[in-house]
């Protein structure tokens, strides 16, 4: 196991909050359902806040249309993140974090909040002070408690352009994208690095600790030392973390299978897939089994890339929902 029981199982509790608020978040932007192939608006949904209006969806086909955009999105994302990192732009790193968590947290405040006149000022109030402190002042549970609706609010934004098909595919190559940064290029485990150590920030969940042995060492060392000298000295502190994006994804995927009806397969009249509220919580269950297995089977001092085991968990849940319901 790479961390203690009670790390891992509070690392699964966040991971497992998240989702369920990342689908009540979802649910509440999310007017458009698809059944039998055919895009119906079922409900008014609220408004993405700050002028973010998705891409109309008028037919199925439209899905398929903006996917190689969002592909190149994401690819132009990851080059940019790592090109600021490599050149140690601390200052624009800072405030381009700064900026996403604000817009996230106000997209997952407005959907929690009662609608009324000034809900984005409220919003604002509440997100712009929280995104000060988790940014600029590396604060422990401000940002473990931020990181909880910042995934929701992403996840708003881009699931109203993915069907099952799509989110599919992106699973698959994310996940081929991740075993390959961190198994063959090393990129995630610098860029965490660089994170951490230099911008003292970190997008995932994040929770340092010590392990038995260091307790035992500091108790003996505040019996022999004084306060002031206890100070200098160094302790090696743990840190169990689970990246943004091994988060955001399952919660894309519950929401993409929330707002989907009947899905047979192309071409033919054969259905192979029936989405909607309780398939999504399958797909979350799947994630969160395949989190497990790896938080319970990885070894210490080892990186792991989770999205293959957490795409792998989500599959079993899609094809265990299809056979019990």
């Amino acid at each position: 196991m790479k961390h203690n029981v009670k790390i891992t199982i509070i690392l699964l509790a966040m991971f497992v909050v998240t989702q369920f608020i990342g689908l009540y978040v979802v649910g509440n932007y999310s007017s458009v359902k698809v059944v039998d192939g055919i895009v119906m608006n079922v409900s008014e949904p609220k408004d993405l806040p700050f002028g973010l209006e998705t891409p109309e969806i008028e037919k199925e086909t439209d899905f398929y249309k903006l996917f190689p955009s969002l592909i190149l999105a994401f690819v132009i994302a990851i080059s940019l993140l790592f090109f600021l990192t490599k050149f140690k732009a601390e200052i624009i790193l800072k405030a381009w974090f700064f900026i996403v968590v604000v817009i996230a947290l106000v997209i997952s405040l407005i959907a929690i909040l009662p609608t009324f006149n000034y809900v984005l000022i409220m919003a604002l109030v509440i997100a712009l002070p929280l995104a000060f402190i988790k940014i600029y002042r590396k604060e422990f549970l401000v940002h473990n408690f931020t990181e909880l609706f910042i995934y929701p609010g992403i996840a708003a934004v881009f699931v109203p352009i993915l069907n099952i098909w799509t989110i599919i595919i992106l699973l698959i190559l994310i996940s081929i994208y991740d075993a390959w940064a961190v198994w063959h290029s090393g990129i995630m485990q610098k860029m965490a690095k660089y994170q951490i150590d230099k911008l003292n920030i970190f997008s995932g969940f994040f929770i340092p600790y010590v392990s038995k042995k260091m307790k035992a060492k500091i108790k003996k060392m505040k019996q022999t030392f004084k306060k002031s000298e206890l100070k200098k000295k160094k302790i090696r502190v743990n840190v169990a973390i689970l990246g943004g994006g091994d988060v955001v994804f399952p919660i894309i995927t519950a929401g993409v299978l929330l707002k989907t009806g009947k899905v047979f397969l192309p071409w033919t009249n054969i259905q192979i897939f029936q989405g909607g509220f309780i398939p999504a919580l399958f797909v979350i269950a799947g994630a969160t089994l395949g989190l497990s297995y790896l938080f319970f089977f990885s070894e210490k001092k080892k990186f792991y890339p989770a999205m293959p085991f957490i795409t792998a968990g989500i599959f079993l849940g899609m094809v265990l929902s299809y056979f019990v319901l």
